[in-house]
């Protein structure tokens, strides 16, 4: 267990010292309290509702500055700061995606992989962060081309639940200065 609070914490200095968007993120752990830990699930990282991170413990055998292990890092404390109900969302998904992918190109200067991954990042990060429901629509599908069909974002709606009700019911659009 001790081996895991160091690796943990020593990934929190490398999330810290990997340039601003990681001080960024490793001050916002630190003003929430938030806490990192590692438990055994089918995902590589995970929020919880109360709060902490839950990293896969397939991470432990890498270093803690793996920019991989790092950039889930980031993408977990983007839910975070999304809240549950955009979080639980397909634009909540695609925000934290696209901001762990971004972070990871700053980290390494490319992508690299199996060339079918690297295509639905790349046309990923392309898509516009915004209320259209065909572009939600399609980043659903390039999530699950990239992590396979057990990731299940296709569970969730594609605004966030109070915001998809309110679509449902007036087939209107979300104002595009509010995301939460």
């Amino acid at each position: 267990m001790d081996d895991r609070r160091a690796w943990v914490a020593a990934l929190m200095r490398e999330l810290g010292a990997s340039g601003p968007t990681g001080l960024e993120y490793e001050q916002y752990l630190r003003s929430r309290k938030v806490r990192i830990g590692v438990r055994s699930q089918s995902s590589g990282a995970r929020w919880t509702l109360g709060g902490h991170i839950d990293l896969s413990p397939r991470y432990l055998h890498d270093a803690p500055s793996s920019p991989y292990a790092l950039s889930l890092v980031v993408h977990e404390i983007q839910h975070l700061r999304q809240g549950p109900l955009t979080a639980l969302s397909v634009y909540g998904e695609l925000q934290a995606w696209q901001t762990q992918f971004r972070f990871l190109l700053e980290l390494v200067g490319g992508y690299t992989g199996v060339p079918g991954q690297v295509t639905a990042i790349r046309e990923l990060l392309q898509l516009p962060l915004g209320w259209d429901r065909a572009a939600l629509a399609a980043a659903r599908h390039l999530m699950r081309e990239y992590a396979g069909r057990r990731y299940r974002v296709d569970l969730l709606p594609l605004y966030p639940l109070h915001r998809e009700i309110l679509y449902v019911l007036l087939r209107r659009r979300p104002d595009l200065t509010s995301v939460r």
